[in-house]
């Protein structure tokens, strides 16, 4: 799957057929999670794998609003190795790059998920405390995102989103593009070049495929006449 069609049809899945998730899917999406780049390349992330169906329910119960997750048949907490990263960075790669490099990878393993047709959603909202009580996580280990994993059993619609006018500044915040549409004419022009290459490269490619088929149609009706004449002769 396309990447950028990937982001454009994922959605946060929270009903799931009670289907099991191959491994090798789960192996899958651990897989896009690890590659995922960090601060500094510390890497400080793990990633707990839940099936367990009692430790499952009670995640949970634990998370607001959650109780839909206990429906997904697999559970990844991902965690940050709040020591490694604060050795490299201090206070900031504690409370800012931890969160973001968990961020990077759960972002990779729901659009992994997602391409092997499976239904992912990112929940946030749950007591960490809790958590690490429940799944033996030492204190030097922070909790940040749990992903619930399965088969989807819903099909959302996009929720609306925001146009790009008005998200995009240009050299400066605050600074609005008045005619986002001249600003990023070099690409849409580039693009509708790439579209219109491609249209005529398949349209030269059928006028070829032709002509081949018409030379081969004459050249068997020739080969055809000259047989009916010898035929005649004798």
């Amino acid at each position: 799957m396309d990447v950028l069609e990937a982001i454009k049809s994922r959605r946060s899945i929270r009903k799931y057929l009670e289907v099991p998730v191959e491994w090798e899917k789960v192996g899958v999406v651990l897989e896009a999670g690890r590659l995922a780049p960090s601060a500094g390349n510390c890497q400080e992330w793990n990633f707990i794998v839940v099936t367990d169906q009692a430790l499952r329910e009670q995640i949970a119960e634990m998370s607001a609003e959650g109780l839909w997750m206990a429906t997904a048949p697999v559970h990844i907490v991902i965690t940050a190795n709040i020591e490694s990263i604060s050795r490299l960075y201090g206070i900031r790669g504690e409370r800012l790059y931890a969160v973001q490099d968990c961020a990077i990878a759960a972002s990779q393993m729901m659009l992994a998920a997602h391409d092997q047709g499976l239904g992912c959603c990112w929940v946030g909202a749950f007591d960490e405390h809790a958590l690490a009580r429940l799944l033996s996580i030492p204190d030097s280990i922070r909790p940040q995102v749990i992903l619930t994993l399965g088969y989807p059993d819903e099909r959302p619609e996009m929720p609306k989103r925001k146009i790009l006018e008005n998200l995009l500044f240009l050299n400066g915040y605050g600074n609005r593009i008045k005619d986002i549409g001249f600003v990023l004419m070099d690409y849409n022009l580039a693009g509708k070049a790439a579209e219109l290459g491609k249209a005529a490269a398949e349209r030269l490619a059928r006028k070829m495929k032709e002509k081949r088929e018409a030379s081969l149609s004459e050249r068997l009706r020739s080969q055809k006449e000259q047989l009916r004449k010898k035929l005649l002769k004798k």
